[in-house]
């Protein structure tokens, strides 16, 4: 088992999350570059999720979904997001930051902030989790 079929299981696909990271793009509108710089996306998308620290703190995210959701009898069963809740933004800041630094974390922040895409979906460790991920790997594209 890797990361990505624990976020398949929760509906996210690498086209989601490409989704995700396309939404906030400001940039060259040629169809060949978008296309190329989608594929290359998907390769960070991929490396990332074969590092181990990343796999761990995603497969943290989706367990404690089921231990605080309220479909489990969890601690937080008014709101998908209560604002008491910051571990989830550990999480996210965690893994944006592992992967792009400061530049990361920024980025996070603006994905986590509008929830493009299937993000706006998702409990609160995930959501977090894939929008670190999807704004640490953009990070990197544009760093490269």
């Amino acid at each position: 088992m890797d990361a990505l079929d624990t976020l398949k299981r929760h509906g996210v696909t690498l086209e989601s999350m490409t989704d995700i990271g396309f939404a906030l793009y400001v940039g060259e509108d040629g169809q060949q570059t978008l296309e190329k710089l989608k594929a290359r996306f998907q390769e960070l998308v991929r490396k990332n999720l074969k590092d181990p620290n990343i796999f761990l703190l995603i497969e943290a995210a989706a367990h404690l979904d089921q231990v605080v959701g309220s479909e489990s009898g969890g601690v937080f069963r008014e709101s998908k997001d209560p604002p008491a809740l910051v571990a989830d933004e550990l999480i996210g800041m965690s893994i944006a930051e592992y992967i792009a630094g400061k530049k990361g974390l920024f980025n996070y922040v603006r994905y986590d902030k509008s929830k493009p895409g299937i993000l706006a979906k998702l409990p609160p460790f995930l959501d977090d989790a894939v929008a670190a991920l999807v704004a640490g790997s953009m990070t990197r594209l544009f760093e490269e």
